[in-house]
């Protein structure tokens, strides 16, 4: 995964220049305001700090449409631009309005760096490390504000500072930045697979993961083009075709076919099994302990309970033979069209093998989501043909060492993915035939198994393969594919892997699709948690750390140093900024292991007893020394539990929640969201401070962040280790449950 790493860490710098700016305008406005004679003009010297704050609001308003037009990849280029052009103009700044220009450019910079970086980074990371990945980016905001501040600090130590200078120097990680976009970012895979540029995205996830083999997630990627749609959750014992073959009939099996040949798999519908289905089940009246509990949290929880230790790394093994399901096709019934005369009628077409070679172009769309990936065993003994032809991906067989997986549809979190042939009666009568996609899902400590057990499988290690008379259960999630055959089905398709999208698909995004209900209800905890975050009052402890800390009498020892009050709090201000480091450091490590909503709901109560402190310190008088102590030590707790919870996860939760083809458009609104509360809590600040005073201001916050964790607890779900589109159906199902309680 160092690929994906390395990728993230690259992205993450346009974070790192966002707090570089943020640090170095608070240091460089005080000597601003000597130079320009702004003493008597609080408005321009506000607007010379706020400029930035407009600049991105308004990039923001059409950053998400343009990165759904254009790619993450482009805007991202575009920010590392705006960054330099903004340092150089910095640099020069004949005059304020220059200046303003300057910061305006910074602004737009900036919007689309903290709009796009968390969606790029949740486009290009395996599900199992997305979480530590997506915390990147608040890790470098603050070591860019580190940073910063200690270049500031010396050059505050200067006999005359140069402001220009402290500003300049932003174009040089800038010009860092732009290298790194142009050279080794590559597009997110997702945009890709969502214009059908196939080829491209196959390569991306090759080099993001390290391996020849992306099948499975290729595929995956494709079904999350999909907007919505009738999403059941159902429940499987799953075996080998031998073991519920014999006692079932027809219409309660559900084949699945393995990847070597003559290896299938036969799925039985039970009832009552599946803690995902009794989740579902229960979610869809009103929890009598919990009355407002979101169905949607019910369902996500259900799956985390039953997660291996391993944080979904084995779920693989679970299913060894899924690999490309239609790369074998001996035992296919014959009902389903897939002829030899079509076969053969599609040999030399447009339908060619990427691993072929047939075709390279952008605009590939016609390549098998799934080709199997040839070995290095195989190509000494099978000569691939030209074009790819369907019937040498259907008919060869597949060659492997023992304890070897060719190839696998495992998607990360413990899920695999399926699909199931099925037949219909259509409007006008007669039967057509379609697709079902199925999202597997393992359930550790469950059932056991008719002969042997679960933990035989996941338990044997990776190259072990499951022999026969494992019998086990697996919850699913079942809705119709973005790969739908009802356009399709007169060019007699041999299955999900030798069609492209579809163009409903295709399509780009439409404001329609926003009143999707699994959309809306993303957007609600999206919204939510931006608006809850910003009025949870870091703006308001930022504000008064100097003045605590003053009082503390660290002001009294820089001075004694020799230190100007103006180094003083930019030193101060650079301590705070290091404290923080090292709890995101740690937010980092148990992003993905305790997930989430857990860090949400454990830290945010820390937030309220800090906050409360705070009011009480301000109220009740214990003497200067005890006030400045429990002061200092409240709001380096609040800064240190903030940046591990309530500072990175709800950007980390918005590039998770939407699917593919809207996510830009989301996480702008979230983002829109975002830059509006910051500017109001900023502008408002000074007017609370007048109208009900410090401890007033404190106990706002405090209330803010009472609500904010009853609004997690009820209405935020835990999405560790899932993938994405996964996650998408997920809020499809909960939205139709919460629906469903409503009217009950």
């Amino acid at each position: 995964m160092s690929g994906a790493v390395l990728v993230a860490v690259a992205a993450a710098v346009g974070n790192l220049l966002q707090g570089w700016d943020n640090a170095t305008i608070a240091g460089a406005v005080l000597y601003i305001k000597k130079e320009f004679e702004l003493e008597s003009e609080p408005t321009i010297e506000g607007l010379i700090v706020a400029m930035s704050l407009i600049g991105a609001t308004l990039v923001t308003t059409c950053s998400g449409g343009i990165a759904d037009w254009l790619g993450r990849r482009p805007m991202l280029i575009i920010s590392s631009v705006l960054y330099f052009v903004s340092g150089l103009v910095m640099l020069w700044s004949p005059n304020v309005y220059i200046l303003l220009l300057a910061r305006l450019l910074d602004g737009l910079g900036i919007g689309l760096a903290v709009t796009l970086v968390p969606v790029y980074i949740s486009e290009t990371a395996p599900p199992e490390i997305r979480g530590s990945l997506n915390t990147l980016p608040q890790f470098m905001g603050s070591g860019g504000m580190f940073f910063s501040y200690c270049m500031v600090f010396g050059m505050s130590l200067m006999e005359s500072p140069n402001w220009r200078l402290m500003l300049g120097v932003l174009s040089i990680p800038s010009l860092a930045f732009f290298f790194l976009t142009i050279f080794f970012l590559p597009e997110s895979p997702r945009w890709l697979v969502s214009k059908g540029r196939m080829q491209e995205a196959k390569q991306v996830l090759q080099r993001l993961r390290g391996k020849e083999d992306v099948s499975g997630e290729m595929a995956l990627l494709v079904e999350g083009l999909g907007v919505g749609g009738d999403t059941s959750i159902e429940e499987y014992i799953i075996a080998p075709a031998n073991d519920l073959e014999q006692d079932q009939d027809e219409a309660a099996k559900i084949k699945l076919y393995g990847q070597e040949a003559g290896v299938s798999w036969i799925a039985r519908p039970v009832t009552g099994q599946s803690m995902l289905g009794i989740a579902s089940r229960q979610g869809s009246t009103i929890n009598p302990s919990v009355p407002l509990m979101d169905p949607l949290v019910t369902l996500f929880g259900s799956v985390h309970e039953r997660l291996p230790d391993a944080g979904g790394s084995k779920g693989s093994m679970l299913f060894p033979h899924f690999g490309s399901m239609f790369s074998v096709t001996g035992n296919q019934a014959r009902h389903e069209d897939w002829d030899e005369e079509s076969d053969g009628g599609r040999e030399g077409d447009d339908y060619g093998s990427d691993a072929g070679g047939g075709n390279d172009s952008d605009d590939n769309l016609h390549s098998p989501l799934i080709s199997r990936q040839t070995t290095s065993v195989e190509k000494d003994m099978i000569q691939p043909a030209a074009h790819g032809s369907i019937l040498s991906v259907r008919n060869s067989s597949v060659v492997q060492n023992a304890g070897e997986q060719v190839s696998s549809t495992g998607i990360g979190g413990g899920w695999q993915l399926a699909w199931q042939w099925t037949e219909r009666e259509g409007e006008d009568g007669k039967k057509e035939g379609g697709f079902k996609r199925i999202y597997l899902h393992q359930e550790a400590g469950g059932m056991g198994s008719q002969r042997g057990s679960l933990i035989s499988v996941v338990g044997g290690g990776g190259g072990d393969m499951v022999t026969d008379g494992d019998v086990f259960q697996a919850a699913a999630l079942v809705s119709q594919p973005a790969l739908y055959s009802k356009d399709l089905v007169d060019q007699h398709p041999v299955g999900p892997a030798m069609v492209h999208p579809s163009e409903a698909a295709m399509k780009g995004p439409s404001w329609r699709d926003l009143f999707e209900p699994g959309v809306k209800h993303a957007l609600f905890v999206g919204v939510g948690l931006q608006i809850l975050q910003q009025f949870s009052g870091i703006n308001g402890v930022l504000y008064y750390t100097p003045q605590i800390l003053e009082e503390a009498g660290v002001g009294v020892l820089l001075s004694n140093l020799g230190i100007s009050s103006t180094s003083s709090s930019l030193l101060i201000s650079c301590i705070t900024t290091l404290l923080m480091l090292p709890c995101i450091a740690v937010a980092m490590r148990l992003m993905d292991i305790s997930g989430r909503r857990t860090l949400l709901l454990t830290t945010i109560p820390v937030l309220i007893l800090t906050l409360v402190i705070l009011v009480v310190g301000s109220l009740i008088n214990f003497g200067s020394i005890v006030n400045a102590a429990i002061s200092t030590a409240s709001v380096v707790v609040y800064f240190c539990c903030f940046v591990m919870g309530f500072g990175p996860i709800p950007n980390i939760l918005c590039a998770e929640i939407f699917p593919t083809r809207v996510r830009g458009l989301c996480i702008a609104i979230c983002a829109l969201t975002f830059w509006i509360c910051d500017i109001i809590v900023t502008y408002s600040l000074p007017v609370l401070l007048t109208s009900v005073g410090l401890s007033g201001v404190f106990g706002v916050y405090a209330v803010v962040c009472v609500i904010s964790w009853i609004f997690v607890f009820l209405k935020v779900p835990e999405t560790k280790g899932m993938p994405l589109e996964v996650i998408t159906e997920f809020f499809a199902v909960g939205a139709k449950q919460a629906a469903a309680a409503k009217n009950n």
